[in-house]
């Protein structure tokens, strides 16, 4: 029966209707000892179904997938593209390059599919190395040319910050007409993630002069764009765009990452109401469009942040790490410490959320804003988990703003013997010194300053830095 329905031709959009009906471990495991016990795993047909439900189709199987691959006696290059996708677009991608070892050692010859997901895994972790080094197996293997590797390695190349190889690559596929979305795509979310956002709506200016119509990966990273530069009159005309065409072309489904998206765009961007109005409208949530929501209000809107937890309460949503993230800040911002105090037992004692170094470096935010500098610094001392330079900079920032030299001495201390480099860990100090009248430390610290070669950037202003926007930045950052 396996055989006879895994070689029916008759279907070939759409898998046997054994393997759609495998859809557990448990079931995936009953097929693969009938297999065993039949005869069936010398047929690589039959073998790169087996692979293939337990890499992409069943739930929590991608472990088995992997102990598969090593005991399976004959592999094909179908079998071990079916392992390396799934392990790319899982939450653990780095045993993608080990599985491309294996699948070398065991003399599999790779084909243009495989590059992309290796390429894929090298793109999400930032493994510039190892990245370089895959793409000179895909030149040496004649892909180079090929637009669906092309199109990764762009990515890939966007993501680790070299974008001047992206858009060497990005050039040639313009030379030889062969830019497709998921080419404009891979620059325009490379320059996103890169931290320059009109540099994407520039691209994304050309693409549609080009005549090439945006898809819903395009999209998601406009969305980002307009919300890291606050840009919302652009993010509301992609609002509006995303809502005409969807209403005539399937291409374009608005699916809950893309209501997110908007809800993060307009919440970054201070449209407050815009924001709420996105999220009350949509026909269903996931824990991800919560988040967002209270994430973004705790700078503009504290005070709906801490409503909005509370109503995720009500309703049984069970919070995860990012959303106490969220509402930390919001009392933060807001002078509820109490209540911060209050949301940071309840992830421990109530919801069984170990704390991070982000949801440590939320609350010595908030007790350094209400200037509870003792208990900030008591609180840094008891930390579980060793505190990083956030930390200590958070406090730092604290004691300029409320005149504390002693304590801010010390943190500085702290700060500069993890890192040496930071211009603003100097002039923090140096101003601590300089609001209480004490000029000779002031002029100690610079002399600090330049004796270790750090340059402080032009027209430099320490008062000028949006510390709010560094803060989401990295709180926000995987």
């Amino acid at each position: 029966m396996i055989r006879k329905q895994t070689n029916d031709r008759t279907a070939t959009r759409h898998r046997p209707k054994l393997w759609q009906n495998c859809t557990s471990l448990r079931s995936l495991k009953q097929i693969h000892a009938f297999m065993i016990l039949n005869g069936f795993m010398s047929d690589l047909s039959v073998v790169g179904e087996l692979i293939y439900s337990a890499s992409l189709s069943v739930p929590g199987a991608l472990t088995y997938a992997h102990k598969l691959f090593d005991v399976i006696p004959k592999l094909d290059v179908s079998i071990c593209n079916h392992v390396l996708r799934g392990t790319s677009q899982s939450m653990k991608p780095a045993k993608t390059v080990a599985l491309y070892k294996e699948m070398e050692k065991r003399g599999v010859r790779p084909d243009r599919y495989t590059f992309t997901f290796v390429l894929k895994a090298c793109s999400r972790l930032e493994w510039r190395s190892n990245g370089f080094a895959f793409h000179g197996k895909v030149m040496r293997h004649g892909f180079a040319s090929n637009e669906y590797v092309k199109n990764a390695l762009i990515l890939f190349h966007a993501n680790c910050g070299d974008l001047g190889i992206a858009s060497e690559l990005f050039d040639d596929s313009a030379k030889a007409h062969k830019k497709d979305v998921v080419t404009w795509n891979a620059m325009i979310s490379g320059y996103v993630s890169c931290g320059f956002p009109k540099e994407a709506l520039s691209i994304f200016k050309e693409m549609r002069d080009a005549g090439e119509h945006p898809d819903v990966v395009t999209v998601l990273s406009l969305l980002s764009a307009c919300a890291d530069l606050g840009d919302s009159e652009t993010g509301k005309r992609i609002h509006l765009y995303v809502l005409e065409t969807a209403s005539v072309s399937r291409s374009m489904y608005i699916g809950t990452p893309v209501w997110n998206a908007l809800i993060d765009m307009y919440a970054k961007c201070g449209s407050i109401d815009s924001a709420i109005q996105v999220f009350r409208g949509m026909k269903e949530r996931d824990l991800s469009s919560w988040n967002t929501l209270i994430v973004g209000l705790a700078l503009h809107h504290a005070e709906g942040s801490i409503e909005m937890f509370e109503e995720m309460q009500r309703l049984r949503v069970w919070p995860n790490e990012v959303t106490f993230i969220g509402v930390i800040l919001a009392c933060s911002h807001s002078g509820r410490v109490n209540e911060g105090r209050q949301y940071f037992r309840l992830m421990k004692d109530v919801y069984k959320i170990e704390p991070n170094i982000k949801h440590y470096g939320c609350m010595v935010d908030m007790l350094g804003r209400a200037g509870l500098l003792e208990e900030a610094f008591m609180f840094v001392e008891s930390m579980e988990i060793e505190p990083n330079a956030i930390v200590w900079r958070t406090l730092l920032g604290a004691c300029r703003i409320y005149g504390n030299v002693e304590l801010g001495k010390y943190a500085n201390e702290k700060l500069l013997s993890m890192r040496k480099g930071e211009s603003g860990d100097y002039m923090l100090l140096s101003n601590i010194y300089a609001s209480t009248g004490e000029w000779e430390r002031v002029q100690k610290v610079r002399k600090m300053f330049d004796d270790t070669g750090v340059k402080k950037p032009s027209g430099y202003s320490l008062i000028e830095e949006d510390d709010d926007r560094l803060m989401m930045k990295y709180l926000l950052s995987s």
